[in-house]
Parts: C-alpha cells; sequence; structure tokens
C-alpha cells in the first residue's frame, strides 16, 4: 500500500518541524512528508531533504503556492505564527487561504493548530481584562479560535489542535529566568499559584502525527500538554536543572502588561485567561490523552535534562 502524503505548512518551525521529524523518523509510518518551506536551500530545509522529505516551496503570503502545495496530497498539517508579524487580521486570512486551499484540493484530514477564542469566556466588554485593537481580548487566541469555522463552514475534514506553553519559550522568547531585586534567579508570569499547561514544542509535532494516524479524531477538538505546573513548581525544577536557586514571581497581569516589550499586553492578557479559567483550561489538555498520541512524551523534567544548558542566564 503507498504511503500518503502529508503536506506540512512551517516545515521548518517549531511545531511543523516536530511533525516533520516524527513522521521521517518512523520508518513505518503510512506518511511521507511533503515540507512547505519558504526558502528550499535553507540549512532547515535542507537537513529535512536530506531526512527523506519531499520539499515545496510556499509561503503563507503567496496562497497559490499553498494551492499547489496542497494538490495529491493525503492531508496537511496548517499553522500560523503570530509572532512574525503582531496582526490577528493577518492570522484570519492565512487560515482562510488555508482552509479554502485544502478544501479545493480535497484533503482528506487536516490539523489545525489553534487555540482559544478568548471573547467566548470575557466579552469584550468586560472591563476585567483590556480590550486590545478594539476587538480581541488575546489576539493570538482569538484569531485562531475564530478561525476554526473557517474549516468547519468549508467542509474540509479538520482536527482542531490546542496547543500549550511551549517550555522552548524559556531559552527563545524571553521567559527565561531573570534578576530579581537582590540580585536572585527567577521567573515571572501572573498565574498567582494555577498551574500552567506546557509543552516540548517538538512534542506537539509528535502529538499531531498521532492524530494523522487517527481518523476518528475528525471533527474534534485535542488539547495536548506534557505536564501542569504552577510557577513555583516550574521554578523548583529549573533551579534543579541549573544547578541555581530559582524563586517564581506572581507578577500581577497589570504590571505584566506594563513591562512594554512587543507582545507585553497581548501576553498579560493570555496568562490572565489561563490564571482566570484555569480549570476550563487545564481539562482541555489532559496529559493521559496526550501521551497516548505521543508515547514519548516529555515531562517538564525530561526537556530541561535535554535543554538546561540552552535557557540563557543573565549576568
Amino acid at each position: 500500500m503507498s504511503k500518503r502524503t502529508i503536506a506540512i505548512v512551517g516545515a521548518t518551525g517549531a511545531q511543523g518541524g516536530g511533525l516533520a521529524r516524527a513522521i521521517l523518523e518512523d520508518h513505518a509510518s503510512p506518511f511521507v512528508v511533503r515540507a512547505i518551506v519558504r526558502d528550499p536551500e535553507s540549512a532547515k530545509a535542507r537537513a529535512l531533504a536530506d531526512a527523506g522529505a519531499e520539499l515545496v516551496q510556499g509561503d503563507l503570503e503567496d496562497p497559490a503556492s499553498i494551492a499547489r502545495a496542497f494538490e495529491g496530497a493525503y492531508g496537511a498539517f496548517c499553522v500560523t505564527f503570530f509572532w512574525a508579524h503582531f496582526s490577528p487580521e493577518r492570522e484570519d486570512a492565512e487560515a482562510k487561504m488555508m482552509a479554502q486551499a485544502a478544501a479545493e484540493a480535497g484533503l482528506k484530514h487536516v490539523v489545525w493548530s489553534t487555540l482559544e477564542d478568548t471573547r467566548r469566556f470575557v466579552p469584550l466588554d468586560d472591563p476585567s481584562m483590556p480590550t486590545l485593537g478594539g476587538k480581541y481580548k488575546v489576539p493570538h487566541f482569538d484569531a485562531k479560535g475564530a478561525a476554526d469555522a473557517y474549516f468547519a463552514e468549508m467542509g474540509v475534514p479538520t482536527t482542531y489542535l490546542l496547543t500549550s506553553f511551549y517550555w522552548d519559550n524559556l531559552i527563545h522568547f524571553g521567559m527565561g529566568p531573570q534578576r530579581g531585586p537582590d540580585g536572585s534567579l527567577m521567573i515571572a508570569f501572573p498565574m498567582d499559584d494555577k498551574p500552567l499547561p506546557g509543552i516540548a514544542a517538538e512534542d506537539i509535532g509528535r502529538c499531531a502525527n498521532g492524530v494523522f494516524q487517527d481518523s476518528s479524531l475528525i471533527g474534534q477538538r485535542v488539547g495536548i500538554a506534557g505536564e501542569h505546573l504552577s510557577g513555583a513548581q516550574m521554578a523548583a525544577q529549573l533551579g534543579t536543572a541549573l544547578g541555581l536557586p530559582v524563586g517564581f514571581y506572581p507578577i500581577t497581569p497589570e504590571a505584566f502588561r506594563a513591562l512594554g516589550f512587543p507582545g507585553a499586553d497581548d501576553l498579560g492578557n493570555m496568562f490572565q485567561f489561563k490564571r482566570d479559567f484555569n480549570e476550563v483550561f487545564c481539562q482541555a489538555r489532559p496529559i493521559e490523552r496526550s501521551r497516548a498520541l505521543n508515547p514519548r512524551l516529555q515531562s517538564f523534567a525530561d526537556w530541561l535534562e535535554a535543554n538546561a544548558s540552552r535557557i540563557p542566564l543573565p549576568e
């Protein structure tokens, strides 16, 4: 039986790259990888090609290239990257375009990497959380959540994959330990004592691979996480892995939003949403179901063992 093609948007990125590697590493996989990349000559793209992926040039700014990349495939992994442009309107347009391309290509299974539309929990006129851009509470959540409707309305057989906080943000996104007023190391999230579902970015792709292998998940919302940990628990495990004491500072959402870096208001609202609606947010991301999809699922301690040395520390 011939293998079926999965077209992967963002195949050199965190989520898409994890999915591509998960398929390529499994020689018994029923799938082959069509890696959609902006630059087929990049080192990451060449590494995928060397591992057996088909490279196809494609860019979300060029809808025709995505349509061509989806042609003849069995399924597609669809993802957007808000932090490249900070525009929820652009995310909306990209999601609509991918849904249209998937429908026109007649794909049998799409995995759409999405998040909750927080406006269903916090109306725009609710003053407990600032409204951003006139029509969002958490822009990088809301645009994805609202775009779920495109895949449904266009009749695309879709699994809606609800992701979690990347532990890799401690390396790449400036969320690693900082110096507190007394000079000690600490991490700061506006979560109080509530648990934060987290996951290794690589495991998102591995879970998506599990989803593609189970067609009964078409039409379902599937939330994934590697572990649910409070800020204090994360700090303790960080300290053990780094060999240095790390504390947790429960900054307020207001203070986090006031930090002023690009996206601070969005992230401050995000953490406030996860704190205020913690039970439903965590329940949507059960660890055992994630492990069933991905038997290699890492705990935070597992991830730290492999990555603690990559976390930048302040002087």
